[in-house]
């Protein structure tokens, strides 16, 4: 294995000539203090697949980790060979755990196992000098949870899959109009009406079809809390969404008194088992802001991140035009109209967190309405890059995240074999392609925070089927974000497929789906042009 194969590719990687190492049974493990977190990890999961025990030791011609703070917090050097042994430093502990990454992936697809397959089989390490930073702070991955639940373990092997990329944002979308999946104490109707819907569409909201099963499931505080703690040990950080004031049918399915009461019989909605935007929105009133702070406050709770998503997306305002009441809230802020309105609900939400020191992220429909956003705010730029752009000109942070490119529900090549084909088609080679920055946008490097690919999973039912929207488009998305020069990848991901595979990732193959990938008779959605 040379480091041809790494995935992403370092910004300098060399071979300097003589002997690689080999990790044996009296090979030591020596972390200096701060790393001892990245010891655990390499202990059980090196140490389960090659049967080593790696036990503290003296820092000799073992595998040393060490910190230097020259380094750039995420950087870090890897150097391996027969007369040092392996040695990573890094300039925190984080660049320390992307360094044993790379180290993983330098011994090989047996690494990415869980236990021994070739008893007796060595550890080898290439001769190497690896010099290595990432080019973006936030690299992130969307996975919608609310359309279809994924339960805890699913989301704990995404965290693991992030971290063998070296991504460290896992944005969790947690509520939309098709369930509810955070537990909230104060509010338990949240969960116990609103986790659950009686049946769901199958294929595009076209489609005819349906799965006549109830479907749901919730995450409780303390399954949270250990996605977190687990995501933190990998030095992946979970920002958790709650959309407002759109995408809530399931909380209003759960408390009707959050809806537009005046103009919807509010008590007869149920949670929505369809696809697309649900018209039923919250009401602009005293009461739903006090509901929502009570469902933030045990948010943060749960929630270490500075950053927490309230959507503010696709908010349909029919019924704020039809409702006496948010036409009595409009004249009273003096907000002008419904869109002005939508921009005053997620300010007051803003400076809420803000108060709370958090940072509110939004999708970019939070740009719209007229009124300025409070500092701190971060948009995330979905409908292209014109919202990024707005965004940056107006001192905002940016999570550069376009549905053109980076949306990983959209179909990875054309014709009728890709399941259920949504939206463009976005190959793996489309996606190693994408540019975070582009023309005007790269005038504000400061504000661009990273970018994010998203998973939506309205067609994407279970774990099997995020592996394969995932994958290996995921390691392309990857790679853009950590490398600014990135020569070679079909050879590089030739060479990472057998690792995927030997973590159990049922990956798109080039030549197609799978017979048992595909989705016969399901229609979908494309869409045309790039």
């Amino acid at each position: 294995m040379t480091t041809a194969g790494l995935v992403p590719l370092p910004v300098t990687a060399g071979l300097p000539g003589g002997h690689g190492c080999v990790l044996e049974q009296d090979t030591t493990l020596w972390a200096a203090p701060g790393t001892e977190h990245v010891a655990h990890w390499l202990r059980s999961v090196l140490g389960a697949v090659y049967a080593l025990p790696l036990p503290p030791g003296p820092a000799g011609r073992g595998v040393r980790l060490l910190l230097d703070d020259a380094l750039a917090p995420e950087a870090y050097r890897l150097r391996a060979g027969a007369d040092t042994g392996v040695e990573i430093t890094g300039g925190s502990p984080a660049g320390v755990f992307w360094g044993a990454q790379t180290l993983r992936q330098l011994l090989g697809p047996d690494a990415f196992r869980r236990a021994p397959v070739h008893p007796g089989r060595a550890a080898e390490v290439p001769a190497v000098r690896i010099e290595d930073a990432p080019r973006f702070r936030w690299r992130g991955l969307l996975l919608d949870v609310a359309r279809h639940f994924m339960p805890k373990d699913g989301v704990l092997r995404i965290v693991d899959l992030m971290a063998t990329h070296k991504l460290n944002v896992l944005h969790l979308h947690l509520t939309d109009d098709q369930g509810w999946r955070i537990q909230i104490h104060r509010h338990p109707r949240l969960t116990e009406a609103g986790a659950w819907r009686p049946r769901t569409k199958l294929g595009h909201r076209a489609s005819p079809l349906w799965d006549e099963r109830p479907h749901g499931g919730f995450y409780t505080q303390d399954d949270l809390r250990e996605i977190v703690a687990y995501a933190a040990a990998r030095h992946v950080s979970v920002v958790p969404e709650i959309d407002l004031p759109g995408h809530s049918q399931a909380a209003i399915a759960a408390y009707p008194e959050l809806g537009n009461t005046d103009v919807v019989d509010t008590a007869a909605l149920g949670v929505w088992d369809t696809w697309g935007i649900s018209p039923n929105v919250l009401a602009p009133t005293e009461r739903v802001l006090r509901f929502y702070e009570e469902v933030l406050e045990e948010v943060l709770e749960i929630f270490p991140s500075p950053f927490v998503h309230l959507g503010g997306d696709e908010c349909p305002k029919e019924q704020w035009r039809a409702s006496a009441v948010a036409q009595a809230r409009i004249r009273e802020l003096g907000v002008g109209d419904e869109d002005g309105l939508q921009a005053w609900f997620m300010g007051h939400f803003a400076r809420w967190l803000a108060a709370r020191g958090r940072r509110m992220t939004g999708w970019d429909e939070i740009l719209d309405g007229g009124r300025p956003l409070p500092p701190g705010v971060v948009v995330s730029s979905w409908r292209g890059y014109e919202g990024g752009l707005a965004a940056a000109r107006a001192g905002h942070d940016v999570v550069v995240c376009p549905e053109q490119h980076v949306y990983l529900d959209h179909r990875q090549a054309p014709g009728d074999d890709e399941p259920v084909p949504l939206g463009f088609v976005r190959t793996v080679e489309d996606v190693h392609a994408f540019d975070p920055a582009p023309g005007e946008l790269a005038a504000y490097p400061e504000r661009i925070l990273g970018a994010q690919a998203n998973l939506w999973t309205e067609v994407v039912e279970d774990g099997r089927r995020a592996d394969y929207q995932l994958f290996p488009r995921l390691a392309a998305f990857a790679e853009v974000v950590w490398s600014a020069d990135r020569p070679d990848f079909p050879a590089r991901l030739a060479a990472h497929l057998p690792r995927l595979a030997a973590f159990g990732v049922e990956h798109r193959p080039a030549a197609g789906p799978h017979p048992w990938q595909r989705r016969p008779g399901l229609a979908g959605r494309p869409l045309p042009g790039p």
